[in-house]
């Protein structure tokens, strides 16, 4: 059984309100993936499940193929990190992760080991109450790598990091995944994801909107648009309109074409004697497609300066 995270089927209501509604995907070894979506879109909630903090009403969440609750030694399976305060302020860091050694049975020179993996060496003796938000995310993912885990869960781990740790994180999850780990990772922080995610699932009313290759993602939110610059701008919606394009302006000197490919565009402004100072496919960021994606699925969203 490859070590996975198998979610199928999750249903969960708490009253009137509906949590989860058929919440169905699998974290494969190998890959970051980004679990993303609105508020009230079930991730945290799905999440819970997955630990076993929280039961569905229907469908089952698979850790290894096994559900949580029944892994003997959860730690050296899945290692995860849903609240990077949900420590013992008066304990040291080393201390912490020692008692969490402890209760799985791991030696104690595991607390120092993965110290060392997330840069936390030097404050190991300073009781975890007196660390910044960013450290303590450092600490919470120590934690979850405790077990050396197959699988990793972590919620909103670029919480509170600096720029160095930003990019400290970004390269931490790849060189996970690149050891054969399964890596599930929630974000708002899209442009994180978009460097990190080899994989996304996107969320939106207790269910998956998208399930696909960040790279597939991003191609198809891109369509077929060209940004063109130039300083005749009249001529050049002139020029692409009678060739069949859809021109909008983006500014004074910058143009977005819709209907011709790169090539095309060249070709049809050279002929036409019209100057060109950049022409270049557009490449649509993740912010773009998560916002095109969840456009319906938001519970909240502003309009004309109230919240609808």
């Amino acid at each position: 059984m490859e070590e996975t995270i198998e979610v199928a089927g999750l249903r969960k209501r708490f009253g009137r309100t509906v949590a989860l509604d058929g919440m169905s995907f699998t974290v494969l070894p190998g890959q970051v993936t980004g679990f993303v979506g609105p508020n009230g879109a079930g991730k945290s909630t799905t999440m819970q499940v997955i630990l076993g903090l929280d039961a569905p009403d229907a469908g089952q969440a698979l850790v290894g193929g096994r559900p949580y609750r029944s892994l003997r030694r959860p730690l050296t399976l899945i290692g995860s990190l849903l609240d990077a305060s949900a420590l013992q302020p008066g304990r040291t860091g080393r201390n912490h992760l020692r008692w969490l050694a402890r209760s799985q049975g791991l030696p104690d020179r595991r607390a120092d080991a993965v110290l060392a993996q997330v840069g936390l060496e030097k404050a190991a003796r300073r009781r975890a109450g007196g660390y910044s938000l960013g450290m303590r995310q450092r600490l919470g993912i120590a934690a979850a790598l405790l077990g050396d885990p197959p699988i990793l869960m972590l919620d909103e781990p670029f919480n509170g990091m600096d720029p160095e740790g930003i990019i400290w994180m970004r390269g931490f999850l790849a060189s996970l995944a690149a050891q054969g780990r399964a890596v599930l990772v929630s974000s708002h922080l899209m442009s994180e994801l978009q460097d990190t995610a080899g994989r996304l699932v996107i969320a939106g009313r207790g269910a998956v909107i998208a399930d696909t290759s960040t790279a597939d993602l991003l191609a198809a939110v891109s369509g077929d648009r060209v940004m063109v610059r130039t300083t005749a701008p009249e001529a050049a919606v002139t020029v692409l309109s009678r060739a069949g394009a859809s021109v909008a302006a983006d500014g004074p000197d910058a143009l977005t074409v819709s209907g011709l490919p790169a090539g095309r565009v060249i070709a049809l402004l050279s002929d036409s004697s019209v100057p060109v100072s950049e022409v270049s496919a557009h490449r649509a960021t993740l912010e773009e497609a998560y916002l095109e994606l969840t456009r319906d699925a938001a519970e909240f969203r502003a309009a004309t300066g109230e919240a609808r």
